[in-house]
């Protein structure tokens, strides 16, 4: 399959370490054949339709930090979608839930020209993810995004599975590492939320402005996935009562210790409505996970609580989560 890789940051780079080093096990165990014919960064494009040289590639990015010297500086993505023949689309850009236009754009080009979708980048999945979806079921492409959602653990397929014969009535979740991190210091070393959240930065869990993850945009925007691709609500942002973790105070945490909980930031699903905002949970439960880690428990009628737990960001563990949507998207085109 011939792949367009928009963005070449810490996602795009690692998935193209990826095929680089497993192209041919994807071939032998599932008979892909993954080439990849273009890929556009800021600074420019590379487009070779017998496939780029990934190790150049790479190379070329460390060495300039652009890839234009492998083709042209500038160029609009929109317009290679358009031009190229290839077979899937990966959209890898940050995600700006402010500003998602230019994605949202790429993503409807390549639909409306009949290519497949991957994207790691969530902003147009949370203020149009309804339209998206039947966007691509108008123009008979398949759309895939597992890594917006868990990082590299599996969150959306584990969920659907788990409600495979049963039905899911919640799905409670801790969808940010870096809330989660913070939380964390907060109870385990006695730390106030500012020393805190001033480690998670120098760590890298947490960007310099960490507004998304504290002030709960960013689990809110994995909840509007989780809600419409599992539970099948078209649901947006708009529709998620938001309350991060901003500014917790140490007296809270204190507080919940003191009643064996310990204060978490989940997102919620249930008949209720779509809600994220700090809540206390058991010490020593399933959903206590430490660190930088994701959990999500999914409420089934029948089969009661299943509890997913893994690795929730990071570049190789997403870039393995677009790789496994790249085989879905092969195995369900190569079967028709």
């Amino acid at each position: 399959m011939k792949i367009l890789l928009i963005g070449m940051g810490v996602v795009g780079r690692s998935f193209v370490r990826l095929i680089a080093e497993r192209g041919g096990d994807l071939y032998r165990r599932h008979g892909l054949a993954a080439r990849l014919v273009g890929a556009v960064d800021r600074g420019g494009m590379a487009v070779s339709e017998r496939g780029l040289n990934l190790a150049e590639l790479l190379a070329t990015k460390e060495r300039d930090g652009t890839i234009a010297a492998m083709g042209q500086a500038g160029g609009e993505a929109e317009r290679l979608i358009e031009e190229t023949d290839a077979d899937i689309v990966i959209e890898a850009t940050p995600t700006d839930v402010k500003r998602p236009q230019a994605a949202m754009s790429r993503l409807k080009c390549a639909m409306r020209h009949g290519r497949h979708v991957i994207s790691v980048n969530k902003g147009p999945l949370a203020t149009a993810m309804p339209a998206l979806l039947e966007l691509a079921k108008y123009n008979r492409v398949e759309f895939r995004f597992s890594g917006t959602v868990g990082g590299g653990t599996p969150m959306l397929a584990g969920a659907q599975e788990a409600a495979r014969g049963d039905e899911i009535v919640g799905i409670r979740a801790i969808l940010n590492g870096t809330t989660n991190f913070i939380l964390s210091r907060m109870h385990d070393a006695g730390e106030s939320f500012d020393a805190a959240l001033a480690e998670a930065i120098r760590l890298g869990y947490a960007e310099t402005d960490p507004s998304a993850d504290i002030d709960g945009v960013d689990t809110a925007t994995k909840v509007v996935i989780l809600a419409n691709w599992v539970l099948g609500r078209s649901a947006t942002l708009s529709d998620v009562s938001i309350s991060g973790i901003r500014g917790m105070a140490d007296e809270r945490i204190r507080s919940a210790a003191a009643g064996g909980k310990r204060v978490k930031l989940i997102g919620r699903i249930d008949d209720t409505g779509i809600a994220v905002q700090p809540e206390e949970i058991p010490a020593g439960g399933p959903m206590d996970v430490s660190g930088s880690l994701n959990a999500m428990c999914v409420t089934l009628k029948t089969a009661g609580d299943i509890t997913l737990v893994g690795r929730g960001a990071g570049g190789p563990e997403t870039a393995v989560a677009v790789a496994r949507d790249l085989l879905d998207i092969w195995h369900v085109v190569h079967e028709k």
